[in-house]
């Protein structure tokens, strides 16, 4: 609803509290309906009949009465027709919706969903991504009872981009949608990357987590954060120069600081041999001077807080920076690869 709501669409939420007639109204006003309604895990098997066909049965009835055509898109289950009440009543569902586009009074788009999941799903109750999320986020134990089942999962942002293009291009024919951007793998994957999130908390450290399903399972993960859990604090190397913080450490994409430096302080005075750092002073005036360690070729940089520049460290050339200002320097600083206590490639050298 957020979303379509964004999109600039009126939108009337139907839901158990719904009076059968304002149910009649809100579908004969609807030029769309979303029927994402159903019972999963019901105390009651009855409850299957009555919370996935009856609703499905008053809502097509209420459909059929209206003088509109809807688009009708109804959340499945990849369990349709499976033995048992749940899949036994959701392929009913599905048929029932059919019917009614086959006599004309609405179409129907039926999407057969796997494991949806993303934030505010609820814990311990129908998604394991979510009680993983919510237990690993608050150093709780999870159960797994095998490793390697297989999990098909839908991220609920594509989910809701697909009913989305649905709306933007209605289907002309009714029958089922195929899901777009299922992700394939297992639950002790899922469970071992989500682990590794919560670690990074601890030690300041982020996964590739900018695409696919890396990036789904990071959102939802930190969704499922409380909020006394919504900041964590660093540990800053002082002294009277100023301090060092290492701010955020990535396995494949370097790490990320800040560092200060008091009036008249300088910092540096090593080399690298392949590590590069990219230098942004965001606050106060800064010299940075270069020497070249094979010929003592020099250069020298200034840069400002007021005036954004890049600067970045040379391999075989050693770098100093001196706060040149009255107020204290203030950098951010990207280095490609994360500081390995084994392997510095940090060699110090005057100038």
């Amino acid at each position: 609803m957020i979303r379509l709501k964004e999109r600039g669409f009126t939108t009337q939420p139907v839901n158990r509290r719904t009076q059968p007639e304002e149910l009649k109204s809100i579908i004969g006003e609807s030029d769309a309906i979303f029927h994402l309604a159903a019972a999963n895990r019901p105390s009651d098997w009855r409850d299957f009949e009555r919370s996935n066909c009856d609703l499905t049965r008053t809502i097509a009835k209420a459909i059929a009465d209206a003088k509109t055509k809807p688009l009708v898109v109804f959340s499945s289950s990849v369990r349709s027709g499976e033995p048992g009440d749940y899949g036994r009543t959701k392929r009913i569902s599905e048929e029932i919706l059919l019917d009614l586009a086959a006599k004309g009074a609405a179409t129907t788009a039926v999407v057969r969903l796997p494991n949806v999941f993303g934030k505010w799903a609820q814990p311990n109750y129908n998604s394991a991504i979510a009680t993983f999320c919510h237990n690993l986020a608050r150093g709780l134990p999870i159960a797994i009872d095998d490793p390697e089942a297989p999990l098909s999962l839908l991220y609920i942002d594509d989910l809701v981009d697909q009913f989305l293009d649905l709306l933007a291009v209605p289907p002309t024919d009714s029958g089922l949608v195929e899901p777009k951007n299922v992700h394939h793998t297992t639950v002790g994957h899922v469970a071992r990357f989500i682990a590794t999130l919560a670690e990074g908390r601890r030690t300041g450290s982020v996964e590739a987590v900018g695409s696919g399903l890396e990036r789904a399972l990071y959102a939802t993960f930190i969704s499922s954060l409380p909020p006394r859990d919504f900041s964590y604090p660093l540990a800053p190397h002082t002294d009277n120069r100023g301090s060092f913080t290492e701010f955020l450490k990535t396995p494949t994409s370097g790490q990320t600081s800040v560092l200060t430096a008091e009036p008249g302080a300088t910092r540096g005075g090593h080399y690298h041999h392949s590590k590069v750092e990219k230098f942004l002073i965001v606050q106060g005036e800064a010299k940075f001077r270069f020497s070249n360690i094979l010929d003592g070729a020099t250069h020298e940089i200034d840069a400002s807080g007021a005036s954004p520049v890049v600067v970045e460290t040379i391999p075989g050339w050693t770098h100093y920076l001196t706060n040149v200002g009255d107020e204290v320097l203030i950098a951010v600083i990207w280095a490609n690869e994360r500081f390995d206590r084994e392997r510095p490639d940090t060699i110090g050298l005057p100038l």
